[in-house]
């Protein structure tokens, strides 16, 4: 214990040589260090101590003014920090980065942002063409650099793209499209119900053709005939009807349709995105109507669907509609 005090006596009266005979400008570079210590610490009370640039800039430039020795003793972290960031000053100081490098310009992004516009609305097109009406719209750019923008950002050449897309057919033929799907219900009992559902694309109007517990395709091609009475002379307009290959849609079913002047399209197997809009309208009557109530049996869905169905044609705004119902003025 005595020898413990004495040597902490010692200690602290050999610091205070130290400190009387080091110079003055050693002390002040140390209080500047622990003053500017302070400030940081007062802006990070809590989490890990971090420094930005000018931290750096600061201690890296008082580094100078101590002698290495007093590096471990003087500043708060270790002298391969220091000397860490003052190599990066050196690198920032001879970074020529921001001057202008040899060889043409990059491509503006308004004209890069053209260039694929052109591309997408003129399928037809290929990149020398677009290197044409951009050079009579003011543009000069090289035909192998429009290639390029039009590779990067993923568009295949004009022969490629020059069909339309999955998408593209339904949207341009949207007030031509109907489209049909069954949906299952299970009950309260866990019986299996399925219901037969239509949707036209151009005003998304929702036709509950019938619900069963045992569809066959007498029976669906009799929910045909029932749909055409309903409709009338509007069937007569459309033009194309979308189905998936489930063995309930007969000749028989199609018979009915294409007497009308419809043509039949079948989506490929596992493909709901060719039947999008029919599988979207099965997810709504999921979530605003079917996974809120129990249903008892056929009559009580078919009574359920019945009025939803009515709500869903004349008072349920649609995006696609500008926010009107299907049965509401265009």
């Amino acid at each position: 214990m005595v020898l413990s005090l004495l040597y902490r006596l010692v200690r602290c009266l050999f610091g205070l040589l130290a400190v009387l005979v080091r110079s003055d400008l050693s002390k002040d570079v140390e209080l500047l260090v622990l003053r500017h210590e302070n400030r940081v610490l007062r802006r990070q009370l809590s989490g890990r101590l971090r420094w930005d640039h000018a931290d750096r800039l600061w201690l890296a430039a008082l580094s100078g003014l101590v002698s290495r020795r007093r590096w471990a003793q003087v500043f708060p972290v270790t002298p391969a920090t220091i000397l860490r960031w003052h190599r990066n000053l050196v690198a920032r100081k001879w970074n020529y980065a921001s001057r202008r490098r040899p060889g043409r310009p990059s491509t503006g992004t308004s004209v890069k942002a053209l260039i694929v516009r052109m591309a997408r609305e003129n399928p037809a097109w290929g990149h020398r063409r677009i290197q044409g009406e951009l050079a009579r719209l003011g543009y000069a750019i090289a035909a192998s650099t429009v290639w390029e923008i039009l590779h990067a950002a993923g568009i295949d050449p004009a022969p490629r793209r020059a069909g339309p897309t999955w998408r593209q057919f339904l949207t341009a033929q949207a007030h031509a499209i109907i489209a049909c799907d069954f949906l299952v219900v299970e009950t309260v009992l866990l019986q299996r119900l399925y219901v037969l559902v239509f949707i036209e694309h151009g005003t998304r109007r929702l036709h509950v053709a019938g619900v069963t517990a045992r569809p066959t395709g007498a029976w669906a091609a009799q929910q045909a005939r029932n749909l055409a009475m309903d409709v009338g002379d509007r069937l007569g307009m459309l033009r194309f009807l979308i189905h998936d290959r489930d063995p309930v849609f007969t000749t028989a079913f199609g018979e009915v349709f294409k007497a009308e002047g419809l043509r039949i399209i079948t989506t490929l197997p596992k493909t709901p995105r060719m039947n999008a809009i029919c599988e979207r309208v099965n997810g709504t009557l999921r979530r605003e109507l079917l996974d809120r109530i129990l249903i008892t049996g056929e009559r009580h869905l078919a009574l359920v669907l019945r009025e939803y169905v009515a709500h869903y044609n004349r008072h349920r705004p649609h995006q696609s509609r500008r926010q009107r119902p299907p049965d509401g003025e265009a």
